[in-house]
C-alpha cells in the first residue's frame, strides 16, 4: 500500500521542483474572473456613506431624498444615530442603486449630521497621549540593572516604524446575489470556509449552510481580509431588500482609510554587551499606535536573540486612524527593525563586524541557533560580504556613499486545520477539492503537485477545486498556515484514494495490494516493472463507482508538516548625501521552510516579500493631519510604493536538502517580509556613518540625520 509520507527528495518528479503555475495562464490573459470582474445579470451597484470625521457621534441620519433618486433600490443604515464612529472613512450608510453614477449621486445626497468628538490621529509617544493609552506589558528578567551597569560598552537609540496600510491590489469587496433564501457571495477573502459562519452569526442567513462563498482568485490581502466585513454584511442585506446581486468593492481612498493598517512601533532601547559582543543586557520601552483599541498585543523584545537580563515595557496608543489588522508577520517588521538596529548600532560601539556579533551570539536564538548560522555564512558569500563591508561611514569621495547591513528573523508557520476529498474517477481521471483559497502564493498549484507527484502522475493530470466554501472545509489563509494545512490534508487524501485503487487493481496482477505503487502513469508491481498496467486501464476496473479518498490535517502533532523558521537578510545600498534618495543596490534573502514543495513558487514568494520589504523599508507611511483627523495621502499618488528602478538585484536562496527537507512542510508567506526594513536601515547607517531612527528611510530624514550628524553644512 502506497506511504503518505513524504517520499525522499531526489524519488520525486514534481516535489522540490521548479514548476509554474496553474493558473498563471488565466491570470496573464486575463480570462480568470477576481470579484473585481464579476457581473451578475441585473445587477445592482452599492457604495457606502463614510464619517468625514476621526471621532464623532452620529446625531441623526436622513436618507430621504436619495431613496427617491432615480435608480435608487436599497439603503441599509451600518451605524444607528446615536453610535459613534471613531475614525475618517467609518462606514455610516450603504446604498445601492441601478449605475455607479446614480449610486454616487444617492450616497452624496444621504444627509448625516454629527457631534464631532475629540481625536488622536499622531504617532505620539505614551507622554503626549493624555488618557489615549493602554499598558499591555511590564516584564523583567534576570538582572538587567546590574548586567547593564557592568557592561563594556552599553548603546542607547530610539528606533521605530510607522502605521502602513496593506494597499492590496484588489480592494476589499464582494457581489452578492440571493436565491430565495440561499445567498452567493464573490468575495476578495482569504476565508472561503469561514465566512458563511460570519453571516449566519449575523442574523443574515438561518445557517451557514445557505452560503456558499467563491473566490477562485483574490488581489492580495496581507492578513486584512479574513473577515465578512461590514460592508460584506450590509452588501447582503442591500441585495436581500432589492431582490437583486448588489456588487460593492472599496474604492482605494477607502481601502486606505477604512480596511486595515499595520500598527506602528517605536522604542527606546539600551544595550550592553562585554569587549568580545557577548551581550549581556537589554531595556526596552516601546509604543504603537494601532488604531481605537488596543489590538496587535505587546511586542517580544529583543526579537530572536534572547538576551537573558532583560526589562520589557509596551504601551499602546489609541488612535483614531482606523482600525488595525494582521499585516504580513503581525509585529515581527516592527520588532525586528528595532532589535536588529539597536544591536548594530551596538557593533559599531564595539568597532565590529555586525555579522560577527550575531554569531558570536547565535546561541542567544535559541534552537534555530544552527540554522541562523549557517544562513549567515551562506548570505556573507552571496553578498561577498567581507570584502564589501566597512565600518560605519563610507569614506570614499564624493556624493554617494554605499553601505551594507544585515538582519534575522524567524516565524512559526504551522498549518492549519484542513480537510481535502481526492476523487479518482472510472476514466482515469482525478479531482482533489478543498475549501481554500489562493491568495496569489500558488496554493493551487501546490495541491496539485502533491495530488500528482502521490498518483505517480503528470501535474496536468490533476484537476484542482478551490475557493468554494461547498468543498470540505480548510482554515483562512494567514500566518503563513496554509500550505502546511493543505499539503498534509491533499497528501493524505490522495494516498488514501490511491490505496483503495490499489485495492481493486491488486488481484488481476496477482499480488497483494502492498505490493503495487504508482509510477510514471502505470500501476506496477515494485521491484518488477515489466509487470504493470496503464493508470486508465487500473481506474477502468473501478466499473461505474468512482473513488473518494479522504484528508485531515492532523491534530496536535501532524509527522507531513512542522513549524518555526529562521531567515537571514543582507542588504547593499547607495545614498546620494545630496539628495538624501537610498537606493537599494542588492538584497541577499536566505530562507528556511522545512521540505519545499514548489521551489518557483517557494522563490517568487521570497521576491515578492523583498519587494515589499524595499517598499515599506523606503517609502510607506500613512500620514495624517492632527488637526482635522484625515488622511492625508489616501490614494496611490502620495501613498507610495516601490518602483522598478528603486532596487536593484534581489538574490534568493531557499535552505534545502538533510536538516531542513525532513523536517515536512512549514510555511513561508510571511517570514522573508520581516528583515528587509531593518537591514537597509542598517546599510544607510553604515553608508553615511549615523543611524536614521526610523523607517521609512525618506530623503528628508537622510538629510536631518546628516545634519545633525554635522556631514552637511
Amino acid at each position: 500500500m502506497a506511504d503518505y509520507h513524504w517520499p525522499p527528495t531526489d524519488k520525486c518528479n514534481l516535489i522540490g521542483r521548479r514548476i509554474s503555475r496553474l493558473d498563471g495562464p488565466w491570470k496573464s490573459s486575463g480570462r480568470i474572473k477576481y470579484s473585481y470582474d464579476v457581473n451578475r445579470p441585473n445587477m445592482l451597484h452599492g457604495k457606502m456613506v463614510f464619517s468625514p470625521h476621526a471621532h464623532a457621534k452620529v446625531v441623526s441620519i436622513d436618507t430621504s431624498a436619495a431613496e427617491r433618486m432615480p435608480g435608487v433600490k436599497a439603503v441599509e443604515i451600518m451605524t444607528e444615530p446615536g453610535k459613534e464612529v471613531f475614525w475618517e472613512g467609518h462606514e455610516v450608510v450603504a446604498v445601492a442603486a441601478e449605475t455607479e453614477e446614480q449610486v454616487r449621486d444617492a450616497a452624496r445626497a444621504i444627509q448625516v449630521r454629527y457631534e464631532k468628538l475629540p481625536h488622536l490621529v499622531s504617532d505620539a509617544a505614551p507622554d503626549k497621549a493624555g488618557d489615549h493609552t493602554k499598558q499591555l506589558a511590564e516584564q523583567t528578567d534576570g538582572n538587567p540593572d546590574q548586567m547593564l551597569q557592568q557592561a563594556e560598552v552599553v548603546s542607547e537609540g530610539e528606533y521605530g516604524s510607522p502605521v502602513i496600510t496593506h494597499c492590496c491590489l484588489e480592494a476589499h469587496g464582494q457581489v452578492a446575489e440571493w436565491d430565495g433564501d440561499e445567498l452567493t457571495l464573490y468575495a476578495s477573502t482569504q476565508n472561503v470556509s469561514g465566512i458563511p459562519g460570519e453571516l449566519a452569526k449575523a442574523n443574515i442567513v438561518t445557517s451557514a449552510d445557505k452560503v456558499r462563498v467563491l473566490t477562485p482568485v483574490m488581489g492580495g490581502g496581507f492578513g486584512s481580509k479574513f473577515g465578512a466585513d461590514t460592508w460584506g454584511l450590509a452588501c447582503a442585506r442591500l441585495a436581500k431588500k432589492a431582490g437583486r446581486p448588489v456588487k460593492m468593492m472599496l474604492e482605494r481612498d477607502q481601502e486606505l482609510m477604512a480596511a486595515g493598517a499595520r500598527p506602528s512601533m517605536y522604542a527606546k532601547v539600551k544595550v550592553g554587551a562585554k569587549k568580545d559582543g557577548t551581550l549581556v543586557g537589554w531595556q526596552s520601552e516601546s509604543w504603537g499606535t494601532g488604531g481605537p483599541d488596543a489590538q496587535g498585543g505587546a511586542p517580544n523584545l529583543p526579537y530572536v536573540v534572547r538576551i537573558p537580563d532583560r526589562r520589557v515595557k509596551h504601551t499602546a496608543v489609541l488612535t483614531n486612524i482606523g482600525p488595525s489588522r494582521a499585516w504580513r508577520a503581525p509585529n515581527h517588521p516592527q520588532m525586528c527593525v528595532i532589535t536588529m538596529s539597536a544591536l548594530d548600532d551596538l557593533a559599531a560601539k564595539l568597532a565590529m563586524d555586525p555579522v560577527d556579533l550575531l554569531q558570536k551570539n547565535i546561541q542567544m536564538t535559541g534552537q534555530l541557533s544552527k540554522t541562523y548560522s549557517t544562513e549567515l555564512d551562506k548570505a556573507s558569500e552571496l553578498m561577498d560580504w567581507k570584502k564589501k563591508w566597512h565600518p560605519r561611514g563610507d569614506k570614499t569621495p564624493g556624493p554617494i556613499k554605499k553601505g551594507m547591513g544585515v538582519s534575522i528573523h524567524t516565524w512559526g508557520g504551522a498549518g492549519h486545520p484542513s480537510n481535502c476529498n481526492c476523487a479518482i474517477q472510472p476514466d482515469g481521471s482525478v479531482s482533489v477539492s478543498l475549501g481554500s483559497q489562493d491568495l496569489g502564493t500558488g496554493t493551487r498549484t501546490v495541491i496539485g503537485i502533491i495530488a500528482a507527484e502521490t498518483m505517480g502522475l503528470p501535474l496536468e493530470a490533476v484537476k484542482v477545486n478551490i475557493g468554494d466554501s461547498k468543498y470540505p472545509a480548510d482554515g483562512a489563509s494567514g500566518g503563513s498556515t496554509t500550505v502546511g494545512g493543505v499539503s498534509s490534508s491533499t497528501r493524505r487524501a490522495a494516498t488514501a484514494a490511491l490505496n483503495q485503487l490499489l485495492e481493486k487493481v491488486a488481484p488481476s496482477l496477482s499480488v497483494k495490494p502492498e505490493e503495487l505503487e504508482a509510477v510514471d502513469g502505470e500501476i506496477r508491481v515494485k521491484g518488477n516493472p515489466n509487470k504493470a498496467i496503464s493508470w486508465k486501464q487500473a481506474c477502468a476496473k473501478l466499473g461505474t463507482s468512482p473513488i473518494t479518498g479522504v484528508g485531515q490535517r492532523q491534530r496536535g502533532n501532524d509527522d507531513l508538516i512542522s513549524s518555526g523558521v529562521g531567515g537571514a537578510q543582507m542588504a547593499e545600498v547607495s545614498v546620494d548625501t545630496e539628495t538624501g534618495i537610498v537606493h537599494v543596490d542588492k538584497l541577499v534573502a536566505v530562507q528556511d521552510c522545512g521540505l519545499i514543495i514548489d521551489l518557483k513558487t517557494a522563490e517568487s514568494q521570497v521576491y515578492g516579500a523583498c519587494i515589499m520589504g524595499v517598499t515599506y523599508s523606503l517609502f510607506e507611511e500613512k500620514l495624517m493631519d492632527e488637526q482635522t483627523g484625515r488622511c492625508l495621502n489616501a490614494d496611490l499618488e502620495f501613498y507610495k510604493l516601490a518602483g522598478i528602478d528603486d532596487f536593484g538585484d534581489i538574490v534568493v536562496h531557499m535552505m534545502t536538502g538533510p536538516g531542513f527537507d525532513e523536517r515536512g512542510v512549514i510555511g513561508l508567506g510571511e517570514p522573508p517580509v520581516i528583515s528587509p526594513g531593518a537591514a537597509i536601515s542598517n546599510a544607510v547607517a553604515n553608508a553615511i556613518g549615523v543611524r536614521v531612527p526610523t523607517i521609512p528611510l525618506t530623503p528628508d530624514k537622510v538629510l536631518a540625520a546628516l545634519e545633525q550628524k554635522g556631514a552637511v553644512a
